[in-house]
């Protein structure tokens, strides 16, 4: 296996966190330290996420532990995009399409803690 840079979900959620620290930097002054901050945290972890749990290949519980972890950031990421449509500052076209992105990479994570020997290292520690 190559860089955990290969791997599709690190993809789709570095491009996600990508847009939505764009579209992010729309929102009013005043949610600098809310709503805009915690958006952009929460999509940066999910990738942050995969690209530890790649490193802990090795050890399949903490492969599995990290992936959850990034799939709850993912979670998180989509509360804070509905708060965002919510208060009108994205509309509904770019949610729909950054929610939909969250969905895949949810699917995704879903995939890879269900079967993580598809994923572990040839050098795994039970």
């Amino acid at each position: 296996m190559g860089s955990f840079k290969d791997l599709t979900i690190f993809k789709k959620a570095f491009a996600n966190a990508m847009e939505i620290f764009a579209v992010s930097k729309t929102f009013p002054v005043e949610e600098k330290y809310s709503l805009t901050d915690q958006i952009r945290r929460s999509s940066r972890s999910v990738c942050s996420n995969i690209a530890e749990a790649y490193r802990k290949r090795q050890y399949p519980a903490h492969f599995v532990s990290k992936l959850s972890d990034s799939d709850a950031e993912n979670a998180e990421t989509e509360v804070w995009l509905s708060f965002a449509v919510s208060c009108g500052y994205i509309n509904n076209e770019t949610f729909d399409r950054l929610s939909k992105n969250c969905e895949e990479i949810g699917k995704m994570s879903y995939h890879m803690i269900n079967y993580p020997e598809k994923y572990l290292s040839n050098k795994t520690i039970i």
